[in-house]
């Protein structure tokens, strides 16, 4: 912790002390929101890159715990950035054989190198590719074996078997893998979102190959149904790409005309969105744009940059003319520009060469993500009575803002408006022994400088004769009523368990 960052912690408690008052018997707590913290919350915050053939020995390997920031002698652990990790990889990777998937063998690379991820409190999401164009054979070789229909890779004739979506072979072999991966990672707990439509080249949606092209709308609901009954539970993102499920062989072009209702078909029914091109002027567009604006607020927007600095990917030839060459610095702010504008609530650290970007070349950036993007949510104020009889009703108001240009997606499915504001008294331990839950309260409308306030009755019944301490947090209603989404107040004012005191009373 730098020595500024101290002082300022300081500062905060000294103006919350200065900021409480008995007003008629109740107390108005104030507080300042936090910037410098990195929230781990879900479907916010930086998502760090897996390598689809790493083990879990790469974060000394590749540097990931020694990152360096330029100007600085200082390193930084990626993984103290980023809320979750995100793989990328192949059918055949889970399932090598029909029936014996990787999560049942706990000698598997693949699950060793995600349970290194969750050992530092990260959560997983996930990409399953089943096209093999310019990789390799992603589908497990005993689909075609059971008679599924495929291609080649025009690239590698005689390798890289890829299937037809449209297949049926494939599509029941596909399905039964799928909910099996459902049950096991349908965990909202250990897994952050699913990217559930990933077909087409590099599982982007696009550039679809098919035995017949006016399958198209048939695949799409057959994906979209199989996703929506098997994960309940953790958020499905789909691409908002305009050639989303479409065969044009170069992936891009004018917009189909059922571009816009297939990604609404989707998000009505759940997804959440995503893009893999921010930063690429050339591809994210005015229809892109505008896509994102249609969506904001009611569905997090997730984002991929798309250029690949570290591979000199010609970046400098972007038609906005903004980045040039040698200068990756340009592309990070280009990404972080059309982020901000998209109000996206999760940015993208990718492999190698491009998160040591971020660090090396744009960390003001990075940290300028941390203190404004996506949702942070704190009580600016709450005001609590310092004294009742027992068995009254007493009213506690708490007032919200979030400080981010992204929001808190109560509001999908997956979600059921789960987060709520919770209210406690605390016993001497600072344990809670009752809890109110203000079931008004929604987070999804808390948007940038639009909070929101709420009176809240809280019954003492039941509660004995003694001195208390009053206490707020977001709970999960799910999972007890405990305190669930990290606020954006100074961490040394929480308790242990999440809930941050705000008052005493003493109940005669």
């Amino acid at each position: 912790m730098t020595h500024n960052t101290t002082l300022k912690r300081i500062i905060f408690a000294i103006m919350i002390l200065l900021s409480v008052s008995g007003v008629n018997g109740a107390r108005k707590t104030v507080f300042e929101p936090d910037t410098l913290r990195v929230l781990r919350n879900p479907l916010q915050g930086w998502v760090m890159y897996l390598g689809r053939t790493w083990d879990e020995n790469f974060w000394n390997e590749r540097g990931y715990d020694n990152m360096k920031i330029a100007g600085d002698t200082a390193s930084v652990r990626v993984s103290d950035y980023a809320s979750c990790a995100y793989i990328r990889t192949s059918w055949a990777s889970f399932e090598p054989e029909e029936g014996k998937y990787a999560w049942n063998d706990p000698d598997n690379r693949l699950m060793k190198l995600l349970r290194s991820v969750r050992d530092r409190g990260l959560r997983l999401a996930f990409r399953i590719v089943v096209d093999g164009r310019d990789q390799g054979q992603n589908t497990p070789q005993y689909v075609f074996d059971a008679g599924a229909e495929g291609y080649y890779d025009p690239k590698n004739p005689g390798k890289n078997l890829s299937p037809y979506p449209d297949d049926p072979v494939f599509q029941e072999k596909y399905s039964k893998f799928f909910r099996e991966f459902a049950k096991h990672f349908d965990n909202p707990e250990e897994v952050e979102f699913i990217d559930a439509y990933s077909l087409g080249k590099w599982g982007e949606s696009h550039s679809m190959i098919y035995k017949d092209n006016n399958n198209k709308g048939k695949v799409f609901d057959w994906v979209i149904n199989l996703a929506t009954d098997c994960f309940k539970r953790v958020p499905m993102l789909i691409h908002y790409h305009r050639m989303l499920g479409d065969p044009a062989d170069d992936g891009w072009g004018s917009v189909p005309a059922d571009a816009e209702t297939l990604i609404t078909t989707a998000a009505n029914k759940g997804f959440s969105l995503r893009h893999d091109a921010f930063g690429m002027h050339g591809y994210y567009q005015d229809w892109e744009k505008e896509m994102a604006r249609k969506w904001n607020f009611r569905r997090p927007i997730i984002m991929e940059g798309g250029w690949i600095t570290g591979a000199h990917h010609r970046y400098w030839r972007d038609p906005s003319g903004l980045y040039r060459e040698g200068h990756a610095e340009d592309v990070r702010k280009g990404e972080y520009d059309a982020a901000a504008e998209a109000r996206v609530n999760m940015m993208d650290f990718r492999i190698n060469d491009e998160t040591r970007s971020w660090f090396e070349d744009a960390f003001p950036l990075v940290k300028g993500f941390v203190a404004h993007g996506g949702y942070r949510l704190y009580p600016v104020s709450v005001e609590t009575p310092e004294s009742s009889r027992a068995g009254k009703k007493v009213n506690v108001t708490t007032s919200w803002e979030n400080i981010g240009w992204g929001y808190c997606p109560t509001n999908i499915p997956q979600w059921n408006q789960k987060y709520k504001v919770g209210i406690a008294l605390l016993n001497e331990a600072g344990n809670p022994v009752k809890t109110v839950v203000e079931h008004r309260s929604d987070l999804s409308t808390w948007l940038l400088e639009q909070g929101a306030t709420h009176t809240t009755s809280f019954p003492l019944k039941g509660i004995k004769p003694g001195k208390y301490r009053w206490a707020v947090a977001i709970v999960d209603t799910t999972n007890g009523n405990r305190p669930s989404l990290e606020m954006a107040v100074d961490s040394s004012l929480l308790l242990k368990n999440g809930w941050l005191p705000c008052g005493e009373i003493s109940i005669n």
